[in-house]
């Protein structure tokens, strides 16, 4: 199934009846989506790490409290020793993927400035991605495996990780409570 339109900066919402224990209950939101493939980040999974450490590991000082106990998200399996910052901060920051009104950097200069209280107001650090080869993820649309959902940057940042998943169905009127955990095709 050839691409018809690009996804990206749309939240993808695992189905109820996904299978894989990785992506159950996920919602993921898609940085980049063309004819290659795509990338994404899950939005809804904690890690075990607070920045505080990330930054104690990585030798950046002077950080906030609020800053030092923010948790780390876990973004998805690929590339798991790579750091994210996802931010919705226009300015140029290097080593940035820009995607509708977000930005995904990946360099230490926004976590310096972070640190220093010069970095964006809204921000989510994240281990890790998630990718799909060239049509995978249309295939796993087609198979209804995953919901798609319009991401806005006040549903994105200001929604508890752990309320994500419904919330952003919530926005459709769909209520993943109530949906099947299987699916078919008539």
């Amino acid at each position: 199934m050839p691409l018809e339109r690009s996804l990206a900066s749309s939240l993808l919402l695992a189905m109820p009846g996904m299978d894989d224990p990785q992506f159950s209950r996920t919602a993921v939101l898609l940085c980049q989506h063309d004819g290659e493939g795509a990338m994404g980040i899950i939005l809804n999974r904690r890690t075990d790490v607070l920045l505080g450490e990330l930054l104690e590991q990585l030798g950046i000082e002077g950080a906030s409290r609020d800053i030092l106990a923010r948790s780390v998200l876990w973004g998805g399996p690929v590339q798991g020793d790579r750091g994210f910052v996802l931010h919705d901060d226009p300015r140029p920051w290097s080593s940035t993927l820009r995607f509708g009104p977000f930005g995904l950097t990946s360099s230490r200069e926004i976590l310096h400035a972070l640190a220093r209280g010069e970095g964006p107001e809204r921000f989510l650090v994240l281990i890790g991605h998630a990718g799909w080869g060239g049509e995978q993820l249309e295939g796993e649309l087609t198979q209804n495996a995953w919901l798609t959902v319009p991401a806005s940057e006040s549903l994105v940042f200001d929604t508890e990780s752990e309320a994500l998943w419904t919330e952003a169905a919530g926005q459709i009127g769909v209520d993943m409570a109530r949906m099947a955990d299987y699916s078919g095709h008539a």
